[in-house]
């Protein structure tokens, strides 16, 4: 039997993240979660960050070769929460962090800017949830 991935199975997963605004921490280690979009065409991940950062739940253009993805006013999809979020400088560098607990793990990070909050930018960075008790937050 073969269990077909999604298209875009090298950059899903949950991610603990924390949140910068100019450098400064804003908001500590949460958990966003990037999937597929529902055309799972291999061009967009979906990022959704459960209510944990700032309500915001977009499908994102991705370059799935590269890693990278990125995107100005898209949709966020949030029930009586209607709001664009803009995505910049977004990567994922495979082994390129350590978890809290050691573990080389990979890396996210991106830039991102909410309609209703304009000219702010918030850096989001983390790993990939490793599932093991000691690098949960």
């Amino acid at each position: 039997m073969t269990v077909d991935k999604s298209a875009v199975s090298e950059m899903s997963g949950d991610w603990h993240v924390e949140t910068f605004v100019d450098g400064d921490l804003a908001i500590g280690y949460q958990v966003i979660t990037v999937s597929n979009t529902p055309e799972d065409d291999g061009t967009a991940i979906q990022i959704n960050d459960h209510g944990n950062i700032w309500e915001f739940n977009a499908a994102v253009p991705a370059d799935i070769s590269s890693l990278t993805f990125a995107g100005s006013n898209l949709e966020s999809i949030v029930d009586d929460y209607e709001i664009t979020v803009s995505v910049t400088n977004g990567s994922i560098t495979k082994n390129g962090t350590t978890s809290t607990s050691g573990r080389t793990v990979d890396k996210i990070s991106f830039d991102i800017e909410f309609s209703d909050d304009p000219g702010t930018i918030y850096h989001i960075e983390g790993y990939k949830r490793t599932g093991f008790l000691e690098d949960e937050h």
